[in-house]
């Protein structure tokens, strides 16, 4: 099991009222520094989002900007798009192409390519998509596409939502074939899905791992049967959950009980419209509630709080290998940490806790990318 840091650029109200002028632009460079802690002790992964127009729940709009700038500064962990919306009026599929090799280019390989459709009415409405349906279609036409273009031949497409002359898209990627291809994905039907084009999954909704087993098991065994969209198959599933993992458990359980992670929460289900909201969660503005002492101690019982000692954490991670999550993407930013405390459960959780599941110094994606390179 390999473990990522999710970067979604949170903004919270508490942040904003402290420091008006500076807090957003804080949270932005504090993405970059929490990446460069994790790139130093053992974190394979850093993924960030896509979002547009989602006041203090995510501010990183442009990620085609941000992504490069991490890359060059970390040695070994790959940079993944978590996601890049590649529906046609959010971004032209010819230009995500182009970035995408482009980023392969500057990392010498390190880029991960996670695709979505978007899951927002707010941001779809907000690029002229009215009926969030189309989306379905629009990502059905776009996603085979990619490898075409990456290809050493003029490349044309007349489709029902893009239309492109025929032209040479450059650059090529630099690693043969492409970037490993991931989507976003949430319930069965996606899962299936997603195995079935041979898509690493990134599963961005909560759970247990017990909730979690039967989407992990229908991607498996739909993956078993791909027909790629791309050049290979990237056979993944990510997880994302939350962390704290400090010397102290005491104090592990005492920052997360007042972590700002509820406010996030709520406004997941503000926002994220095209997500199931179930019956306890109140409308906004009313908010989630930080988990108590209690609530959090429960959750480590299912696997859903991974708080704790190091040796606590390990211990409740052990529910998630057992369920064949190939990777977990943990989103420590989505609170109101300061950032040595996030600097420091960072790095300790990446030299003493990665270590006991991830004993592999190579990236999976890697390996799948190597195995398909062309005259292998």
């Amino acid at each position: 099991m390999e473990f990522g840091l999710f970067m979604g650029g949170f903004v919270h109200d508490a942040l904003r009222r402290a420091d008006p002028v500076g807090a957003e632009h804080a949270r932005l460079l504090s993405e970059v520094a929490l990446a460069e802690v994790g790139d130093q002790h053992r974190w394979k992964y850093s993924w960030w989002t896509e979002h547009h127009f989602l006041y203090e729940y995510s501010h990183i709009s442009a990620n085609e900007v941000i992504m490069p700038w991490v890359l060059a500064r970390t040695k070994q962990m790959h940079v993944g798009s978590g996601i890049i919306n590649i529906t046609p009026p959010v971004n032209h599929p010819v230009r995500v192409a182009e970035r995408v090799a482009m980023l392969d280019h500057l990392s010498e390989g390190r880029f991960e390519f996670g695709t979505g459709r978007g899951s927002s009415s707010t941001e779809q409405s907000g690029f002229g998509i009215t009926d969030p349906d189309d989306t379905k279609s629009m990502f059905d036409e776009v996603i085979g596409e990619f490898k075409h273009m990456w290809r050493d031949a003029p490349y044309s497409h007349d489709g029902r939502w893009f239309t492109t002359p025929e032209r040479n898209v450059l650059p090529k990627p630099w690693v043969k074939p492409h970037p490993p291809m991931w989507v976003a994905a949430g319930n069965p039907g996606t899962f299936e899905k997603a195995g079935r084009m041979g898509l690493g999954v990134l599963c961005f909704t909560a759970g247990t791992p017990d909730r979690m087993r039967p989407l992990i098991d229908i991607y498996k065994d739909a993956v078993s049967r791909a027909e790629p969209v791309g050049d290979y198959v990237n056979d993944n599933v990510a997880v994302t959950t939350s962390f704290m993992c400090l010397e102290d458990g005491d104090e592990a359980i005492d920052w997360a009980t007042r972590s700002g992670n509820g406010r996030q929460q709520s406004l997941v289900f503000r926002y994220l419209d095209t997500f199931p909201k179930p019956g306890w969660v109140p409308d906004w503005p009313a908010l989630i509630a930080d988990p108590t002492r209690d609530q959090i101690l429960a959750g480590r019982e299912t696997g859903a709080s991974v708080i704790g000692t190091p040796a606590e954490c390990v211990e409740i991670l052990r529910k998630w290998d057992a369920i064949g999550v190939d990777q977990l993407i943990m989103g420590p930013s989505g609170s109101v940490y300061p950032d040595e405390v996030l600097h420091h459960t960072t790095a300790l959780f990446g030299d003493e806790v990665i270590p006991a599941f991830d004993k592999d110094p190579v990236h999976s994606t890697t390996r799948y990318r190597a195995a398909a390179a062309p005259g292998r």
